[in-house]
C-alpha cells in the first residue's frame, strides 16, 4: 500500500488573515474549508482562497513545516513556500 504524500498549505480568509494546515488530499481539504467543515478558524473568518502549498514525503515533515510557518510573521509566511 502506497502512502500518500502530505502537504502544507496556506490559505487566505475573507478577513485577510492566513490559515496554515496540513493534509494528504489538498482538494478534499479545500472543499471541506469551503463548506465550513475544515476548521473552526476558517469557518469563523470565511474561506477566501488557497495561496500556496508545498509537498512533503511524510506527515512528520509536514507537521514540522506547519509549526515553522505558524511561528513566522504574516509577511514571511508566503515567502516560506518559495524556498
Amino acid at each position: 500500500m502506497q502512502e500518500k504524500n502530505w502537504c502544507v498549505y496556506l490559505l487566505e480568509c475573507l478577513d485577510n488573515s492566513y490559515y496554515t494546515g496540513i493534509t494528504n488530499d489538498l482538494m478534499k481539504r479545500m472543499d471541506a474549508h469551503k463548506s465550513g467543515k475544515g476548521s473552526k478558524y476558517v469557518l469563523a473568518k470565511g474561506f477566501g482562497k488557497l495561496l500556496s502549498s508545498k509537498n512533503y514525503l511524510n506527515k512528520s515533515e509536514a507537521l514540522k513545516a506547519e509549526y515553522k510557518i505558524k511561528q513566522l510573521p504574516k509577511d514571511k509566511k508566503l515567502i516560506f513556500f518559495s524556498s
